[in-house]
């Protein structure tokens, strides 16, 4: 038998329509008598700013507050800021509104300098205490004397007390990494200077002021931004750019505490693009080391994954070798595959314009990795005189490389040892783990070790008393114990002898910076260096700039700049 449908009597659907048309204009209805006034709940209730805890996620609440800063525009926060009167500490309390879907004429009240009065549920984000579930939202007018908090660095209250206000940073800031610039729209900012690495310095009272204490976001957040906030007109933003005029909302989410703009802050660039390093003299023999992040001729692997992809690095790359003008280059992360080496030197040649480098010959036994280490020369300014050879001890599974080499227009020979250590990463879950100086260090110290073994025994098989300069990766900063185990095998730290402390780096990993690449040497051939130091053209780069960096097919232009995310070390020896 069909079924039969069910029947509505008409005046119940009438009357269902004169409900939604009423619900509909009491929500868009200027505020009633009494929506702006009656009793609120204090915002240092909702966000625990006053002894205690903030309240329970789902409460609740009628709030008023000061309209601080807007980010409903598509892509933002989908929210605002308001703040009301604090707990009797001096400082008012802030806390973040998420608002999205608004309506037009709710959105309208949503301005700078309002107050505003709103019923809402409190909630969590992020590790943020916000309000959420708008109910109602009513404009109460302009905020009396609404002005931002001035803060400076190191906080004398806790983070979280500032969370949800407007701030005025009074403190000198500097980049100090640009890790999450392109993915998230964020700079980390360190006050009195860069961030170091503690263990970058054998002496602690060398460290610089600088500390991290800041994230400046961008109002957003949205993944991958186009286009990339915070650039110069070169389509970049180095570290070591000083930040002022910085204002807008702190808000204590992902961990960190960030800064979401309501102006533009004024970058200054205290760290412009460096100049190749000049010799200081005539006649010296420069010694670089660089490690060039996987170059690879086999596609997809650890570097290029396509034809194209391995021409922009070529494009970075030749430039940055060809500046650096060094007679002797230790290469680090080529292909454990002769035909990379080959191919460097062929298009590196190429791109001079002469035939003026030559690849060191191979070795029968260039170690179980995928990377190795590589050495090519000049044989116009130095003559080959012993080597290559590796070190073939199970320690190094990366063996080092070692030629000697004498002056071509006359001088006492030396030797150059290539190192790339064991890295800080792939950590194991017991035996080496990270003690504070990352993971396998007790492995890169034995990597040290039997480096100056395999020394010692070249030195004496050849009985010349052969000074050896070591250069290279080798994954330790320059206060740590794979350096200090070189230094107490009698060799000198090169950078550390000719650079203050704050230009000792190669490497900025997540917004620190120190020296993961070195150049030592033993006494006598420490006193023939004229100059020593570092090219800063890729670590203080943003990552965007890396030939295959996301969207690069957009930006790229050739140069050295971010050619690897290590700068290159070089040594100027007098004859």
């Amino acid at each position: 038998m069909a079924g039969k449908g069910i029947s509505i009597p008409r005046r119940w659907l009438w009357a269902a329509a004169a409900l939604l048309v009423l619900l509909v204009l009491v929500r868009h209805l200027p505020p009633a008598a009494g929506a702006c006034s009656g009793d609120f709940t204090p915002i240092y209730q909702v966000t625990g700013d006053e002894p205690g805890e903030a309240l329970d996620p789902g409460t609740s609440v009628r709030v008023k507050g000061a309209v601080t800063g807007v980010f409903l525009d598509d892509g933002g926060l989908d929210g605002f800021f308001i703040q009301g009167e604090g707990p009797g500490d001096g400082l008012p309390s802030g806390v973040f509104v998420y608002a999205p879907g608004l309506a037009p004429e709710e959105m309208a009240r949503v301005r700078a300098g309002r107050q505003l009065a709103l019923r809402a549920r409190t909630g969590r984000w992020q590790g943020q205490i916000q309000l959420q579930r708008v109910r109602a939202l009513n404009d109460c007018g302009e905020a009396a004397e609404l002005a931002p908090q001035p803060v400076r660095f190191p906080l004398h209250r806790p983070e979280r007390r500032w969370a949800g206000l407007w701030v005025r940073v009074e403190t000198p800031m500097t980049v100090s990494g640009s890790h999450e610039l392109q993915r998230y729209g964020s700079l980390h900012l360190a006050a009195d200077g860069r961030a170091f690495r503690p263990s970058n310095f054998l002496d602690p009272d060398e460290r610089p002021p600088g500390r991290l204490r800041l994230i400046l976001d961008d109002g957003s957040h949205s993944v991958w931004p186009e286009p990339v906030p915070w650039l110069d007109e070169r389509g970049t933003r180095r570290v070591g750019t000083r930040v002022e005029g910085l204002e807008g909302i702190l808000a204590d989410t992902f961990g960190a505490l960030r800064l979401h703009p309501t102006r533009t802050p004024r970058f200054v660039d205290q760290n412009p693009r460096p100049a190749p390093p000049e010799r200081a003299g005539e006649g010296l023999i420069r010694v670089a080391g660089f490690n060039v992040e996987n170059y690879f001729l086999t596609l997809g692997e650890r570097g290029a994954d396509s034809a194209r992809a391995l021409d922009r690095q070529r494009a970075r790359l030749l430039p940055a070798l060809a500046a650096l003008d060094a007679d002797i280059v230790g290469l680090v992360e080529m292909e454990n595959d002769r035909a990379a080496l080959e191919d460097l030197v062929a298009a590196l040649n190429d791109h001079l314009g002469a035939d003026r480098y030559r690849a060191a010959p191979g070795t029968p036994d260039t170690g179980s990795d995928e990377i190795k280490v590589s050495l090519i020369y000049r044989p116009d300014r130095v003559e080959r005189v012993g080597g290559p050879l590796r070190d073939l001890e199970p320690v190094h599974h990366r063996p080092p490389v070692k030629a000697a080499f004498r002056p071509a227009a006359g001088g006492a020979p030396f030797a150059v040892a290539v190192v790339h250590h064991k890295a800080k990463v792939g950590c194991p879950d017991s035996d080496d783990i990270d003690r504070g100086q990352g993971c396998w260090n007790l492995r890169r110290q034995a990597q040290s070790e039997a480096l100056l073994e395999a020394i010692g025994r070249w030195r004496e098989d050849r009985a010349d008393d052969l000074p050896v300069l070591i250069v290279g990766d080798v994954n330790a900063y320059g206060g740590e114990d794979p350096v200090r185990a070189l230094l107490a095998g009698g060799k000198r730290d090169l950078l550390a002898r000719h650079l203050p402390p704050e230009r000792r780096y190669t490497y900025v990993f997540r917004g620190e910076s120190g020296y993961l690449d070195h150049a030592l040497a033993p006494p006598r051939l420490a006193d023939r260096v004229q100059a020593a130091g570092t090219w800063a053209i890729n670590a203080d780069e943003p990552r965007l700039l890396e030939y295959d960096a996301r969207g690069i097919e957009r930006r790229f232009r050739p140069g050295p700049w971010r050619s690897s995310d290590h700068d290159p070390v070089w040594v100027d020896l007098r004859p």
